[in-house]
């Protein structure tokens, strides 16, 4: 396993025209399943549980979920039993993700949209952690405070690799911004892309993260005019774009989290937020393996996307 994802310069004509330069840090490439702010999220929650002695994992997720997907995996790296609960339907646990959550040994547990709101209440993972004694929980999407000083060292093998002014990294949970914050202690400018509508909770729930000596930092903020609709909505165009810019640039991205950057990052270029010879460093999250959603769903044509691994039989 890489000790540090590459950096790869790229280089587009809106890019050239503004006389900007763009980075992007491929921790869509640190691990061949396990990949991008998932990997880190991951890396210290399993180091924990495994130190604590811990009989297993429970964590939850939807049923195209990046997270389920790698915990699972990462789980039977470690030797560490698994549940997933999962927001949805059984009908859906043969799609692509949760086909290859089985095989990797994670056992799923369904459950309503009014039960999975739950999630992060007291009272609800009190009653999980009793129904499974010496569980432990990981969060949706693996961000809490161990999660954040395993993206923190993005920061630490930045300053290795080049001089950036800016990094740009989508936002869902909150978690990868939150880490970036604590790494960076005000050192450079952090611009999250909204993925989904939220003004102000995402805002707070990065907050809520951050330790209390770095609550006052204010080198951040969160753009969201970009989430073209919502959580996993795009436009056939928002595609077609995305996919043009990967077949300048030679870098797969997803529309629902990196996608969204690439498209935000092009809007902002053109508008002159930035100033000639900004440096800007792209977080390449991963995700692409939530294309393969897309396509059951009929969102998008595999034909123009990279190829996915097939899933195991069942």
């Amino acid at each position: 396993m890489p000790t540090l994802s590459s950096l790869q310069s790229i280089i587009h004509p809106i890019f050239t025209q503004h006389k900007i330069a763009v980075q992007v840090k491929r921790d869509d490439q640190i691990h061949h399943i396990i990949s991008g702010n998932k990997w880190r999220k991951l890396k210290y929650n399993l180091r924990y549980a495994k130190s604590i002695g811990a009989d297993g994992v429970i964590t939850f997720g939807g049923c195209f979920s990046n997270h389920i997907h790698a915990c699972a995996f990462a789980c039977q790296l470690q030797q560490l039993p698994v549940i997933g609960i999962i927001r949805g339907e059984e009908r859906n646990q043969d799609n692509y993700t949760l086909a290859w959550a089985k095989h990797w040994g994670m056992q799923l547990s369904f459950v309503d949209r009014k039960t999975y709101r739950l999630r992060s209440e007291e009272s609800y993972l009190k009653r999980l952690q009793q129904q499974y004694p010496n569980h432990f929980i990981i969060p949706e999407g693996g961000s809490n405070s161990l999660a954040l000083t395993g993206v923190a060292e993005v920061i630490n093998e930045l300053k290795l690799q080049s001089e950036f002014d800016t990094i740009i990294t989508p936002v869902g949970s909150g978690g990868t911004l939150a880490g970036l914050i604590i790494g960076d202690q005000s050192q450079h400018n952090l611009l999250g892309i909204a993925v989904l509508k939220q003004q102000g909770y995402l805002e707070d729930e990065v907050k809520a993260l951050l330790p209390p000596n770095d609550k006052d930092q204010q080198n951040w903020r969160i753009a969201h005019q970009f989430h073209r609709g919502g959580y996993a909505k795009f436009s056939t165009q928002d595609a077609e774009e995305i996919r043009h810019f990967s077949d300048i640039v030679g870098i797969d991205f997803e529309p629902v989290y990196s996608g969204k950057m690439i498209l935000a990052l092009l809007e902002l270029v053109k508008s002159g937020y930035f100033p000639a010879y900004h440096r800007i460093v792209l977080l390449h999250t991963g995700g692409l393996q939530g294309l393969a959603g897309m396509f059951e769903r009929g969102l998008l044509n595999p034909a123009q996307w990279p190829a996915l691994p097939v899933p195991p039989a069942q």
